[in-house]
């Protein structure tokens, strides 16, 4: 019988069952992963919010035309 694991949550390799991640190397990815995503939600939010503002802009501006 297999005995009680998880797998690496970074590269799939078999940890013991209170651990998420295998090594120093597949923690530092993970930083890195998650510090790109977090990065990419803001740049996403900051660009839908900009496009928010110059659409009202837009619509201001052709109302009082």
């Amino acid at each position: 019988m297999v005995e009680d694991h998880k797998h690496c949550i970074v590269c799939g390799k078999s940890v013991p069952p209170d651990k998420m991640i295998c090594s120093p190397s597949c923690e530092e990815l993970l930083k890195q992963q998650q510090k790109r995503l977090k990065r990419m939600r803001l740049f996403t939010m900051v660009f839908f919010m900009l496009l928010f503002v110059a659409i009202m802009v837009i619509s201001a501006v052709r109302g009082n035309a």
